[in-house]
């Protein structure tokens, strides 16, 4: 629906402090978002139909500019430590500055759900200048209902203007790109970046901030669910296989990225995927392959020939960080829900570029609290800006970015419910063997595949386990399919006490960066960090 003039009021914009736009398209369709960013020259037509654009100088999140409103309400709520602090006074400049500059605009307006639990989602109206970031977030959020439509009340206005660049000094901020959250009247104003990620971790990161009130626990995990029912949850940082994984032909995708799990079960907040198309093949990875040649898919930052109109994605002269947006059933087994039951298994990914860690290993409950608060991956020069060599990565909760609140809320969250429900915890490293990165190699996906499966369909929970010496946690001696060397990650490397000498610096990068949990854990936990000690033992 287009909008002129006075007749904008209807969509109620004015309580948010939006006044005197020009052009208001609300709700638009997929199709005339599609035609429209097409027409305004946003984006280029790729030899399948999808749409690829450029973000210019923001490739990525720029979680150093999120800034959250400290209020009465966030002071004692907000982990300060992780999440840079805007005062009121300063909120209420860089406010009415933004908001002013949007008068006499033509803007894209998209009323959408976060969350698939009718009980536990949020409204989201969603303020564009560009007809892609509409068209983006409405694959990515769940579109209602019509009778929904009819009596839509947003409960969260996220309103994106690229066009605007902060002042530092005016509105205390870092630069002239800002994410400003204020919780308390839940609105969230970005600044400065096209970068389409910022509006769908902007809800993602409001969902962190409530739902834990509600006992619910809000996760940086991909989701599927096997025949008989039983749901698996994907945690890992980016680049650890969480959307290759849970995207297995032989089982339902809830989702690839955010999910609830609630007293009825998972529910992906999302509709839609978000998934990385460095060095993507139909080989590798056909399904998320397809989206890419599918009408109407965004490609984000993916290189295109002049001539053919073929996206290269081998080409990652723009950024590693190429993405594919899509709506849900652009897979072929996805969920038309959302929503499944209490998973019977939680898997903890992990790419570590040391090749110290199994491929598998089972965890304790404890264990399972220490690896979710620790976080761990490794990155490797060449996979981002300013890495160097091999580099321990721990992100608390597996999406320390998004996590307002302090990690001990959603660690014991996710103790209690792995408590309640019996559920099988492991970690899998998806990263190298028989050597860090540039001497061994990288873990083969078939073998994850195999030990994945053997997991999730229960048959792993039966073989024969041996405790690791540094890590404590339990891995299996032998599998059917799979080469016993590779499941002793000392087995493989030429040199054993290179291995030892390796796996104890590994060790100590954990204990180091737990230090800061430790007040905030019980004994079990704290007794389920590695050991160098025993090592030798």
């Amino acid at each position: 629906m287009i909008l002129l003039g006075r007749d904008i009021s209807r969509i109620g914009l004015e309580r948010t402090g939006v006044r005197d736009l020009s052009v208001a398209h609300w709700n638009t369709s997929t199709k005339d978002l599609y035609d429209l960013a097409v027409a305004r020259g946003e984006g280029r037509v790729t030899d399948s139909g999808a749409l690829a654009v450029t973000t210019g100088q923001h490739t990525g999140r720029s979680a150093r500019d999120k800034f959250v409103l400290r209020d009465g309400n966030t002071e004692d709520t907000v982990w300060w430590d992780n999440n840079a602090a805007i005062s009121t006074e300063h909120f209420a400049l860089f406010r009415s500055d933004f908001l002013e500059h949007a008068n006499g605009r033509e803007v894209f307006v998209q009323d959408l759900f976060g969350g698939a639990d009718p009980e536990h989602r949020i409204a989201v109206r969603v303020v564009t200048e560009f007809a892609w970031h509409a068209l983006f977030i409405r694959y990515l959020l769940r579109v209602p209902a019509a009778d929904e439509l009819e009596s839509f009340e947003p409960e969260l206005h996220i309103i994106n203007q690229p066009s605007f660049k902060a002042d530092a000094e005016r509105h205390g901020v870092r630069s002239e790109t800002a994410i400003a959250c204020d919780f308390s009247n839940r609105q969230i104003l970005i600044a400065n970046t096209e970068y389409a990620g910022e509006t769908k971790k902007s809800v993602f990161t409001t969902l962190n901030y409530l739902l834990p009130e509600k006992g619910v626990m809000p996760m940086h995990c991909s989701a599927n669910v096997g025949a008989d029912g039983s749901a698996a949850v994907f945690f890992g940082l980016s680049g650890t296989g969480k959307t290759t994984l849970s995207s297995d032909a032989a089982r339902t995708l809830i989702g690839d990225d955010e999910h609830g799990w609630s007293e009825n079960g998972i529910f992906n907040f999302e509709g839609g995927c978000y998934a990385k198309t460095i060095k993507l093949s139909a080989e590798a990875e056909p399904e998320i392959y397809a989206t890419t040649q599918r009408w109407g898919a965004v490609l984000e930052n993916v290189v295109v020939d002049g001539e053919t109109g073929r996206p290269d994605f081998d080409d990652g002269s723009l950024t590693e960080n190429g993405r594919v947006a899509y709506p849900m059933d652009y897979i072929p087994n996805a969920s038309e829900t959302g929503q499944a039951g209490h998973p019977k298994n939680i898997v903890m990914l992990t790419a570590d570029a040391f090749g110290v860690l199994p491929p598998i290993a089972r965890l304790s409950p404890s264990q399972a609290m220490y690896h979710f608060l620790s976080g761990y991956t490794a990155k490797v020069a060449g996979t981002e800006k300013g890495v160097a060599g091999t580099q321990a990565t721990f992100s608390t909760c597996f999406g320390a970015p998004f996590m307002p609140r302090h990690p001990s809320v959603y660690g014991k969250l996710l103790r209690d419910l792995i408590s309640r429900h019996g559920v099988a915890c492991w970690l899998v490293n998806t990263g190298w063997s028989g050597g860090a990165y540039g001497v061994g190699e990288r873990m083969p996906i078939k073998a994850t595949r195999e030990l994945l499966n053997a997991a999730l369909d229960g048959s792993l929970a039966s073989a024969e386990m041996r405790k690791d010496p540094y890590f404590g946690f339990e891995v299996p001696v032998a599998v059917n399919g799979i080469d016993p060397h590779i499941l002793n990650p000392r087995e493989t490397w030429s040199d054993g006490e290179a291995y030892d000498e390796q796996a104890r610096a590994l060790v100590q990068m954990f204990i180091d960066n737990f230090e800061k949990f430790e007040s905030h854990v019980g004994a079990d936990v704290k007794a389920a960090a590695p050991a160098i000690r025993a090592a030798a033992e």
